[in-house]
């Protein structure tokens, strides 16, 4: 009889081990200890960490002179950024081009970059353009399989889309899109079961309002 007290506390004690390492356990009695603030500070750390990696447009007004593209798509790549689209062309004024660039990365680190960017020589103006503060287009020119048999429908998607037909051959047609981002994927998707043969676009082009 002497031994069943024994038994029991080293059960006892192997229990109390073995809810020790149980993963599921400590979750509960964390939970429990702590209440409801740990699990708003769980989530809370989840919305932070998936909005901080984020698209941005960024618009550089350049000198037209040469490196000057390369120095400034050298600081985004640098910097750990993945360029979406990039975009140059001269403005009104002969000797000032404007780069367009739609990056994903950390906001922390755009911050830094953009100040570095102003400081290179030949940068103008760098502006980061939030949400409402530009107006942005994207133009597209997309080559689509037409038989006989499908143009209709095609050219029924075209008239939708308010796009333009700039080619056109006996198989196969070339359309002209502008848009924003949604209506130019919008557009391609409804495309894409007749047969993409070709695509070009531009990336975005953005102006501030």
């Amino acid at each position: 009889m002497s031994d069943l007290p024994r038994r029991s506390s080293s059960g006892a004690k192997a229990g109390r081990i073995a809810a020790s390492h149980d993963p599921a356990s400590q979750l509960k009695n964390t939970r429990a200890s702590a209440g409801s603030p740990a699990e708003i500070s769980i989530r809370f750390t989840f919305l932070l960490s998936t909005e901080t990696s984020m698209r941005h447009t960024i618009s550089v007004l350049v000198e037209n002179k040469f490196g000057v593209l390369a120095r400034v798509a050298g600081m985004f790549s640098g910097r750990g950024f993945n360029i979406d689209s990039l975009n140059v062309a001269p403005t009104h004024d002969a000797s000032l081009s404007r780069i367009t660039t739609v990056l994903k990365g950390d906001e922390g680190q755009l911050d830094l970059c953009v100040k570095q960017l102003r400081k290179l020589i030949n940068v103008v103006e760098v502006l980061d353009f939030k949400e409402g503060q530009a107006v942005a287009r994207e133009l597209v020119l997309v080559k689509v399989r037409a038989d006989a048999k499908s143009r209709p429908e095609i050219l029924q998607i075209k008239d939708i889309f308010r796009a333009k037909i700039v080619h056109l051959a006996a198989d196969s047609l070339i359309m002209e899109a502008t848009g924003d981002d949604e209506k130019v994927s919008a557009l391609l998707g409804l495309l894409e079961p007749f047969g993409i043969i070709e695509l070009a676009r531009t990336g975005r082009l953005a102006l501030k309002r």
